[in-house]
Parts: structure tokens; sequence; C-alpha cells
């Protein structure tokens, strides 16, 4: 959980891939880190120093060798509304408190529970946070001042009533630089950085023509001092919620990036509890230099990879190259448009979910389609954390109405020469799983069988069995012997013996001797009670 000299193995042979990764990622995530300040409401400085410091902190301490860490679009939609409640100043607080709630989770091992969050939910929410952000960025896009609303939706519409053409020109011809540039040059290489180049460019362009938009204004020439937020007018346990919000984001969000990371080339096992942990004290420390919380960048970390990153070095040397963007050119970025910030994440939200992803899953199972689409509704209209549990509890619903259809009770013929009296004896066999959806349906389909002296349960076919399949398995047992139906258990298979015997099943038994492990011996012995029933003309007992 700790770092080591492992995490640096490979440096000797990957040294000069790493740099120039480092490099390139620090390029990239220098507009981005921007955007997200301003667009969270927090402002550029957070945006930065949260790259800055929260970048260098979980690549250190994080479980992943080429994760990428800093401010990213869902955390922006998660904050927004913090900052509209409780103030900006209440952003570093939530990201110490959100910060040692992922701690713990790493500390508690429980890295493993994203892979439990099904595909349709990530990308549901993926587009739910892609149309907030792109609602979001209406305000800068239309020269509006930029102020943080409840719900983005509802204030790209105010904006939209308060624009001012005149300078509504100047910022849409922003945008469209922006996002002409940022689509047509990855064409020329896939690795040029066309967000800051587009920046670049209309930058110098709108202080050429003297261009009457909003900028980012000055920016700190250096990073701040560490030390714990202010809380006055502050409540810490009102805060306690909305930090959870942030923290299962983060630790979401992480886990998610550091997956798709490690599919995209060979770089090494992700420690899923160690990235937990790591993202928790990027967060802290964060905090700590009124930064943001931070998790994970799908974006940035791909684009690492791409660019040759395959060990830590790589993302330390992004957060290094913000840092001397912080301490000798922090004049310059000053005078970005907030236009072209808007532009930059435009362009971000509309690749977060391509196209081919949206038809795939439309196209898979009406199941799935409806939890992606509702997921994404959800999103919208609510906020992510209810959209992300509301999708688990959907796609958790199908899954387990699919696995109780998948449970099946086949009545069977008798192997081998017909003798008489078979005609009173059912071969029931138990496919799939027997658990607590699917129990009623299989007790009545059994309890129904009638005209008959003894019924044998076949179990061995089971696959799996819970508390509550057990006992209707105990019910049937009884519900066959009030009627004077002989029950017999065949073939339980091993690893279901134990549940079968606490919960009773063998007790429900009329004798012992009705727990059979061969299908042959089964049938055996119930030919044995139907011939006693005939010879005695009565129904029989052992």
């Amino acid at each position: 959980m700790l770092p080591s000299r492992r995490d640096y193995r490979d440096l000797r042979r990957t040294w000069k891939g790493d740099l120039l990764a480092g490099l390139t990622v620090g390029v990239v995530a220098l507009p981005l880190a921007l955007a997200f300040g301003v667009s969270s409401g927090v402002g550029a400085e957070a945006g930065l120093v949260t790259a800055i410091v929260a970048g260098f902190v979980a690549a250190v301490f994080g479980g992943s060798n080429v994760q990428v860490s800093g401010p990213t679009g869902a955390m922006v939609v998660v904050l927004a509304p913090i900052v509209v409640q409780y103030g900006v100043a209440a952003v570093a607080v939530v990201s110490l408190i959100a910060g040692a709630m992922v701690i713990a989770a790493g500390l508690a091992r429980i890295g493993r529970v994203v892979t439990y969050i099904p595909w349709p939910v990530i990308e549901g929410f993926t587009l739910g946070i892609a149309v907030i952000i792109a609602a979001q960025q209406v305000p800068a896009a239309l020269g509006v001042p930029v102020e943080v609303e409840p719900h983005a939706l509802l204030g790209a519409v105010d904006a939209v009533l308060a624009a001012q053409w005149p300078v509504v020109g100047w910022t849409l011809g922003i945008v469209a630089i922006v996002a002409v540039l940022m689509l047509l040059l990855p064409r020329i290489h896939r690795l040029m950085p066309a967000s800051l180049i587009a920046i670049v460019i209309v930058t110098v362009l709108a202080t050429l023509l003297d261009a009457p938009v909003a900028v980012i204004g000055e920016l700190p020439a250096q990073l701040p001092a560490p030390g714990l937020p202010s809380l006055a007018g502050i409540d810490p346990l009102a805060l306690i919620g909305p930090a959870a919000a942030v923290a299962a984001l983060a630790a979401i969000e992480s886990l998610l990036s550091a997956r798709v990371a490690a599919s995209l080339a060979p770089t090494g096992r992700v420690d899923a509890d160690r990235e937990l942990l790591g993202q928790g004290l990027a967060s802290v420390a964060s905090g700590l230099f009124g930064g943001m919380p931070a998790t994970g960048a799908i974006a940035r970390t791909a684009v690492n990879v791409r660019s040759g990153g395959r060990t830590r070095l790589s993302a330390i040397v992004h957060a290094l190259v913000l840092l001397v963007v912080v301490l000798v050119a922090s004049g310059l970025v000053a005078g970005i448009p907030l236009a072209a910030l808007a532009g930059v994440l435009l362009i971000t939200a509309t690749r977060m979910v391509g196209p081919a992803t949206v038809r795939a899953i439309l196209r898979s199972t009406r199941s799935d389609a409806l939890i992606f689409i509702g997921t994404a509704i959800v999103t919208v209209a609510f906020d992510l954390i209810t959209a992300v549990l509301i999708g688990i509890a959907a796609a958790a619903l199908v899954a387990l109405r699919d696995l109780a259809r998948s449970s099946r009770v086949t009545r069977e013929p008798i192997a081998g020469i017909a003798q008489a009296g078979d005609e009173r004896i059912a071969v029931v066999r138990l496919d799939g799983s027997l658990f607590f959806g699917a129990a009623e349906r299989v007790l009545d389909e059994i309890a129904a069988i009638d005209d008959v002296s003894v019924v044998i349960i076949r179990l061995s076919q089971l696959r799996s069995l819970d508390a509550t399949g057990a006992r209707v398995i105990a019910d049937i047992i009884d519900a066959l012997e009030r009627r004077g139906v002989t029950a017999i258990v065949k073939g339980v298979q091993p690893e279901h013996r134990d549940l079968i015997e606490r919960v009773g099943v063998t007790h429900r038994l009329r004798h012992p001797a009705h727990l059979i492990a061969s299908l042959d011996d089964a049938v055996e012995h119930a030919r044995s009670h139907v011939r006693r029933e005939r010879e005695a003309g009565v129904g029989g007992a052992d």
C-alpha cells in the first residue's frame, strides 16, 4: 500500500518515454485544469493547484503506474451544486473530508467494488455528465458572466435569454475556432496538443483585436502555502453528505480510469485498494493547498499511455510541467478568454461517450438500453450519485429476473426398462439457480404434481442455492408429505450440503435414507415404496 522501489523498477528502460509522455500530458492538462476550475465555480487557480498537487501525490501513492489525476468533468458536476449551496470556501473542506473517506475505503480494501457497476450504468452517467458539462459552458460561450447555477440546464437557458449579441459574436467566434482546431489538428498528428494550440491562437487573436471578452484574470505566480481551510461560516457536519457523494465519485472514476489504462498497454497490474489510498491522499493534499477534490482522469491517462508513459515518472513530470507554468507563465495564462475554455470543454463533452458506444448499448438488450437512458436522464435531472444508485439497482433487478428465469423444473422419464408402477413415480430435475427470486415458482410447480406416490427431487444440476432456495426445498418436502407423497432428495452437491442441513431439509424427510446420491439408487428406492403400497393397498411408509 506504500511507495517502494518496485514502483520504478522499469525506469532505466522507459525514462525517455516517460519524460516525453509527462511533457505531453502536462500540455494537454493545462487548459483542462483551468477550464474545470472555472466551470466548477472554484476558479482557474484552484483547478491548476489541484492538477499539480493532487496529480503529484496520486502519482506517487496511487495503485496505477500510469494514472494521471486532477480535476475532471464528473467532479465539476458534483462540485457545482456544493458551491451554490455552501460557497467556494466549502470546497477545500469537502476535499479534506472526501479524501479521508476515500483513504478509509482503501484501507478497508473495498477497491474491487467498482467492478460490480454495470457497463450501461457507467456509460449512462458518463453521457449525463457530458450533457451537464456542455450546458455549463453556455454562459461563457455566449459572453454572459459565469455564475454557477444549481441546475446546469436552467443556467444555460438563463444565459441564452441574457446574451448580448455584439458580445456573442466574439465569444461564439472564439468557441468555433477552438472547436475547429481541436477537431482538425489531431488528424495531422494524434499526439498534437490541439486544445493548447487552439487556446494560444485565440488568445493571441483576442489580444491583437482587443476583443471585448472576459478572460481568466490574474493568477498567483506561486503555489499557495498549505494549511487547514477556514471554517468561518461553515458547518463541517453539513458537508458530510456532499463529501460522501464526492468520495463515491472519486473512487468510482479513479478505479474505472485505472482499469481503462491497464487495457491500453502492458503497464503493470492495478492495485485497486492502493489506488483509493493514493486518490484519498491526493484530495486531502489538494484541500490543504486550497484546491478541489481530484480523481483519475480517463482522457489524460489515455494520452499518457499512448504517448509512451509506462511508470509513475510520467504523471510526476506532468505535475511539474504545470508547476513551471504557474511559476513562469501565470501572466500569459491570465489573458486566456473564458470562451476559449468553454470551447475546449464543449469538445471534451462530445468525446466522453462515442456514437459507437451508444449504438452498441441501444442494440444490446432492451433492459440495458433502458438502464443506459434512464441513468443518463437521472444524472441530468437530479445528480450523479442518485443516478448511479438507481442504475445499479435497476441492473440488479434485471439480473435477478434473468437469473430467476434460468431456473427450471423439468420432469424426466425414468431411464431404462419400464416397470409396473413407474407411473406412480415422478423424477423432477432442478436446473439453474434456486434463490429467493425463483423459489416461489419452483415450489408451486413441484407441489402441483399429483397422481404419484413418490417424487424424486434431483439437485445434482443445481448451480447455485441460497437460504431461501434451501428453505423452499424443505417446504416442498412438507407439502408432499402432507399429501402422503414420499419425497426423495437425490444428488445434493458438496457445496450445498452444509446449507441443506442447516436449514433443516434432511430433518423434513420421512427417513434419513431418503437422501440419496445416485439416481439409480433413488429410483430403486422409490420402486420399493410403490411395490409396498400396491401390496398393502394403502400409502406406504418405511
